[in-house]
């Protein structure tokens, strides 16, 4: 048990260089419906990032990352784009990226969708 919620712990989100940031609850709530949905684990890949960090990695200038709005996931033996389709249907509003090998969620209050390179 996480201490966020049922199946995510904070430590999952915290940045690659050690920072932590609070998680918006609305995107714990959408990765439960989605673990739950898939009665899979979901990996968080990348979760909070540091203005630093989001910098060195490239990330944009006002990434949800940095708000702790958003994470990068992965359900094992799941494709990317179903996963992206599935909480396309789910959730209208926030931020739904479709990449090769994982999927961008964020609760930003409006509506984004987009695919990565080479998609």
């Amino acid at each position: 048990m996480g201490d966020l919620s049922a199946h995510f712990d904070a430590s999952e989100f915290r940045c690659r260089d050690g920072s932590e940031h609070p998680i918006n609850p609305n995107l714990i709530n959408m990765l439960e419906w989605i673990r739950n949905f898939y009665r899979r684990p979901v990996t968080i890949m990348s979760g909070y990032r540091s203005p630093d960090y989001n910098a060195a990695v490239g990330g944009a200038k006002r990434s949800q990352h940095l708000l702790g709005n958003a994470a990068d996931i992965v359900i094992a033996g799941i494709e990317p784009r179903s996963v992206a389709y599935l909480a396309a249907r789910q959730f209208p509003h926030g931020g739904i990226g479709e990449y090769r090998t994982f999927v961008h969620i964020d609760c930003r209050p409006g509506k984004a969708r987009w695919k990565g390179k080479g998609v």
